[in-house]
């Protein structure tokens, strides 16, 4: 029988959706027994091991690495516990699934913002205003799980195999829908995906061992071969991946153990900003701590440093001693305001070009915006890729202005000395 993934947005009807589901599959039901094993067999708590699946990278994450080991754990226990198919995963968890187990049923319940919200306060008795920052809060944690794990947002189709739009459907007609999915063919047991279940096991055990010993890769078994896809660039490759392979054949099972690099491997350019002059300044303004830092790191591995700020106010602050080149700013900030910011930015420093990046916006305030002269106008969730063509956009715009400014001013001198 498959097993069943759940994954959905807050107000949608998703409990009972899964509810009726393993009631009407005689399906176990894995979400509390997992953290619950997971934390007794590690020696922490249910409540950290949920922040790591479904919050934000925590703030020391890159000198502490807790999330990744976090994650190893449940990915193990994961793996030992899915091995009698007949069980339902909901939330983040079910992400942690490797693709390569066929008999997975992947299911998304979402419904349009309206419906949610109409919900938020039926259930909260919260005014709209209100339920619509709580559904936001909620999609923020789904969207960190799904960054990190995939780069992608929470509610991207690819992620799954069956979409439901829960505005458009009951409850009961819902369950009948995943019910009948989890029947159908593509999805049922073979001895082959039974076999990548157990593969399963051993590359969770093998993940587990080089995060403990400080180090990443995405770990492919089958039999006793691993497979290492290296991500991320590293200077002595030739080292790290003898010390990958020194890890991962101690692991009880591997047979042999093949390091390549993965298909997210990218080499720093010598250059990126050939082109034009460069590196750009950059300055992320955002009050949501953890997801600056995150978009800090994430820009920076696409050859795009930055400074942060963490309020309005702070960075009409740093402006005061350096001018970035390009600024990301949120609009929802306590004290002054994202467009209070750029109105005095474009006021003091026209040269700088402004993004608003904003998970609260209305179509009133990008109005607003682009009339004060944000040079682009982006929602929360943003893919990262997508945000960061649109920085260099903004850079060469930038640069390009600066330069005709500077030839401006040579040009007035040259003038008045000839006079």
């Amino acid at each position: 029988m498959a097993i069943i993934t759940f994954f959905g947005g807050s107000y949608c009807h998703a409990d009972d959706v899964i509810a009726g589901v393993a009631e009407h599959l005689g399906y176990d039901r894995l979400d509390d027994r997992l953290m619950q094993e997971t934390a007794k067999r590690f020696g922490t708590d249910s409540d950290r091991l949920t922040r790591a699946l479904n919050g934000p990278e925590p703030f020391l994450n890159k000198i502490t690495h807790e999330r990744e080991k976090h994650l190893a754990w449940i990915r193990l226990i994961l793996a030992e516990m899915i091995q009698p198919d007949n069980c339902i995963v909901t939330g983040c968890a079910g992400h942690l699934i490797p693709r390569t187990i066929s008999h997975v049923l992947r299911v998304c319940l979402i419904a349009n913002h309206d419906f949610r919200v109409k919900q938020a306060v039926a259930e909260t008795g919260k005014s709209d205003k209100e339920a619509g920052k709580i559904i936001h809060t909620d999609d923020k944690c789904n969207f960190g799980c799904t960054t990190y794990l995939f780069d992608k947002t929470a509610y991207d189709e690819s992620l799954y195999d069956v979409v439901i739009p829960m505005h458009d459907t009951s409850v009961e007609a819902a369950v009948v829908q995943v019910a009948e999915y989890a029947g159908r063919e593509a999805v049922k047991t073979t001895d082959r995906s039974r076999q990548a279940a157990r593969d399963s096991i051993l590359s969770a055990q093998v993940n587990l061992a080089l995060v403990e010993g400080g180090h990443r890769a995405e770990v492919h078994a089958e039999g006793g071969n691993v497979v290492l896809l290296v991500n991320e660039y590293v200077v002595r490759m030739k080292r790290h991946e003898e010390k990958l392979t020194e890890i991962a054949a101690k692991v009880a099972g591997v047979e042999s153990v093949t390091v390549r690099l993965g298909p997210k491997y990218k080499a720093p350019s010598i250059n990126p900003w050939s082109d034009i002059e460069g590196p750009p300044k950059i300055l992320l303004v955002d009050d949501e701590k953890e997801f600056v830092h995150t978009l800090s790191e994430r820009l920076k591995t696409r050859d795009l440093e930055s400074s942060i700020a963490y309020d309005g106010e702070q960075a009409l602050d740093m402006l005061k001693e350096d001018v970035p080149d390009v600024m990301v700013l949120d609009l929802m900030m306590p004290g002054i305001d994202g467009i209070e910011v750029l109105r005095r930015i474009k006021r003091d420093h026209p040269e700088v070009e402004v993004i608003i990046l904003t998970g609260h916006g209305s179509e009133r305030e990008e109005n607003l915006a682009n009339d004060l002269g944000a040079f682009a106008y982006l929602n929360k969730p943003v893919n990262v890729d997508r945000l960061a063509q649109v920085m260099r956009a903004a850079y060469k715009k930038a640069h390009h202005s600066k330069s005709a400014t500077s030839d401006d001013n040579a040009e007035t001198d040259k003038n008045e000395s000839g006079a």
